[in-house]
């Protein structure tokens, strides 16, 4: 339901994508052989459930942005509510959760051709969508239901609770891939998952709980009824997506002006972004102050287009405070002029303070510069840039924003870098 990065996966990470994986291949592998060995039940609405999350997949948006939490949500409602299907048109439902996944999975891939889905996100569908099935098919297919809540006003409730716990099973899912893919900490991965899903989380789980309760009265007409309203969410966040990818595009272009003008190395800013976006996540930022950091990370040199001369080897460390400040606050007064959000020109303002008085996501933004500006110099180094920056935590960078980075590096270190030659 909810599914970037900047580092690649951390070693004790591959076993835990290794493990999800498994686990839902081993899925996928028993509900095919049950199903072929069983027969598929009541093919009709096996076969219009899973035409709509073909459709659903068909119409899922390319992954781009960090915030496309599930890139198929008409897809997740769909499976969802096939798993928790008791009824079509008051007639009982008689096929089990082998059968749900069977459905989904091939449903999935079958909308995904030409472009098939991530890996972890097909395996996130499986395994949420048997949990689901496990645990409502069994209690339906033995008459559990029946007895309670049975058509009492608690059925809704119920659907509702099962659909809270799948969606948590979810989230943790979720978080433990992300921690694998990034090596941040686990705690606020989920964090960042678990507040993602009063947003487009909520309305699968709505969805997924009326389409399941309106085909058992209604039959399967109401299943494009239902469905047509997340799909106009879906398509609105297709565009509200396509603008934050622009808006990043533009904020990476103007990036390149300080490069393009001989004021910072090539690739200076990429560096600082991705690293800074890593070390916020080492720290347990949310997801939005990484996006704040990536942006400010981006654009915090923007100031030194005033500077007639570039700096030497673009460091701005050995600059004085006051043009460094000056520096900073020309940064700051271009960045509000952008758009972005007024967090990042804030970010991009500090840079000269000390660090004692910024906030946290501008000492990531400051220590990973330095680090940057120090590992590219002829006479440091990485390592000896990390040394440099530890011995400055008395006034210019946070103890723990250094520890954070080096954690980064020995985790993922950098690609090597040529230094300029010396004057």
């Amino acid at each position: 339901m909810i599914a970037s990065s900047t580092s690649a996966t951390c070693p004790d990470g591959t076993l835990i994508v290794r493990w999800v994986h498994t686990a839902a291949a081993a899925a996928a592998v028993t509900a095919l052989v049950w199903t072929a060995r069983q027969g598929m039940a009541q093919p009709q609405v096996a076969l219009a459930f899973g035409v709509l999350i073909t459709l659903g997949e068909a119409v899922r948006r390319r992954p781009a942005a960090a915030e496309a939490r599930e890139p198929a949500p008409v897809g997740a409602a769909g499976a969802l509510a096939y798993a928790l299907l008791g009824e079509v048109g008051g007639r009982p439902t008689t096929h089990g959760p082998a059968q749900a996944v069977a459905v989904v999975l091939a449903a999935t891939l079958a909308g995904a051709l030409g472009r098939p889905p991530a890996r972890d996100h097909l395996a996130r569908r499986l395994l949420t969508t048997g949990f689901a099935a496990v645990c409502f098919q069994p209690l339906h297919s033995s008459g559990a239901l029946d007895r309670w809540p049975g058509h009492s006003p608690y059925y809704a409730p119920f659907l509702l609770l099962l659909l809270a716990l799948t969606a948590l099973c979810d989230a943790v899912l979720a978080a433990a891939l992300s921690r694998a893919r990034t090596g941040g900490p686990y705690g606020p991965a989920l964090r960042d998952e678990l507040r993602a899903l009063p947003g487009i989380g909520t309305a699968i789980c709505a969805t997924g709980v009326v389409m399941a309760l309106a085909v058992a009265v209604a039959g399967l007409w109401a299943l494009p009824v239902f469905c047509l309203p997340l799909l106009l969410t879906q398509l609105s966040f297709h565009r509200y997506t396509a603008v934050r990818a622009t808006c990043h595009q533009t904020i990476a272009s103007l990036a390149r002006s300080t490069e393009i003008a001989g004021h910072t190395p090539a690739g200076h800013a990429r560096r600082v972004a991705a690293l800074s976006r890593a070390t916020g996540r080492e720290l347990g930022l949310a997801e939005a102050d990484l996006t704040v950091v990536e942006y400010a990370a981006l654009m915090h040199d923007i100031g030194r287009l005033s500077l007639l001369d570039p700096v030497p080897a673009g460091a701005a460390e050995l600059l004085p405070p006051a043009e460094r400040r000056r520096i900073a606050l020309l940064g700051g007064a271009v960045v509000r002029q952008t758009g972005v959000p007024a967090e990042v020109a804030v970010v991009v303002e500090r840079q000269a303070d000390p660090y004692r008085e910024q906030p946290l996501t501008a000492r990531i933004v400051r220590t990973v510069n330095a680090y940057d500006d120090l590992a590219g110099a002829a006479a440091c180094g990485p390592l000896r840039a990390l040394e440099r920056l530890r011995l400055a935590t008395a006034h210019d960078h946070d103890p723990q924003v250094v520890e954070a980075l080096a954690r980064v590096l020995a985790r993922a270190p950098c690609p090597p870098r040529t230094p300029p030659p010396e004057p």
